[in-house]
C-alpha cells in the first residue's frame, strides 16, 4: 500500500511540460522529480545527483548495456536516460516520482515500466500552440512549422497514454493531475496483494 507512483508527464514541444512540472512539485514538497544521467559536462552550480547524475561516457554505455536505463537518447554529442534505480529505490520507499519527458522517450519508458501513471499534456489548441512557440522568439518560421508538424505527430500518440490534461489555466492542470494521482493511489489494484499479506497473518495467528 505505500509504494510511491512513477507519474510520466508527457507532450508535444511548447506545451507547458516544465511550466507544469514546476508548479506541482512546489505544491507537494513530498513528489520527487526523476533526475536524469548526462554525459555532458556539469554547468557553473550544478550539483551532481540534483541536477543531473553525471556520468562518463564509458559509465554511460555501461548502464546502457546493463538495462539499468528507462529510456536514453543522444542529443548534440551527449547522452541523457532516465536511471531505473533511482526510479525504484523511490518509489519503494513509498514517494511519488514525476519524470518529465518528450514524447518519443515516454513510449520507451512504458515499454519497461507499463505500471506507471503516463499523462498527456495537450494544448488548448494547434493555433494556441503555435503561438506559446512562436512568443519564445528563438527559432525563425521554418523552425516553427518543423516543430509544429512534430508536434501534430506526436499528438497522434495520445492512444498510448492513460490519461490527457489540457493544459488551458496551469492551475486547471495541475488540479486535473492531483486528481488523477489521487485517483491511482486509490485503484483496488494497489491493495489487493497487501490484503492477502495482511490475510494471511490473520489466518497464521
Amino acid at each position: 500500500m505505500n509504494k510511491g507512483l512513477l507519474i510520466v508527464l508527457s507532450g508535444p514541444s511548447g506545451v507547458g511540460k516544465g511550466t507544469v512540472c514546476t508548479e506541482l512539485r512546489q505544491r507537494h514538497k513530498d513528489l520527487v522529480y526523476s533526475v536524469s544521467a548526462t554525459t555532458r559536462v556539469p554547468r557553473a552550480g550544478e550539483v551532481d545527483g540534483v541536477n543531473y547524475f553525471f556520468k562518463s561516457k564509458d559509465q554511460f554505455l555501461d548502464m546502457i548495456a546493463r538495462d539499468a536505463l528507462l529510456e536514453h537518447a543522444e542529443y548534440v554529442g551527449n547522452y541523457y536516460g532516465t536511471p531505473r534505480d533511482f526510479v525504484e529505490r523511490t518509489l519503494a520507499s513509498g514517494k511519488d516520482i514525476i519524470l518529465e519527458i518528450e514524447v518519443q522517450g515516454a513510449l520507451k519508458v512504458k515499454e519497461k515500466f507499463p505500471q506507471g501513471v503516463f499523462i498527456f499534456l495537450v494544448p488548448p489548441s494547434l493555433d494556441e500552440l503555435k503561438d506559446r512557440i512562436t512568443g519564445r522568439g528563438t527559432e525563425n518560421s521554418d523552425v516553427i512549422d518543423h516543430r509544429m508538424s512534430v508536434a501534430v505527430e506526436e499528438m497522434n500518440l495520445i492512444r498510448y497514454y492513460d490519461y490527457a490534461v489540457v493544459n488551458d489555466q496551469i492551475d486547471s492542470a495541475c488540479y486535473r493531475i492531483q486528481s488523477i494521482i489521487t485517483a491511482e493511489h486509490c485503484r483496488k489494484d494497489r491493495f489487493i496483494a497487501d490484503l492477502e499479506t495482511m490475510k494471511e497473518a490473520t489466518e497464521k495467528a
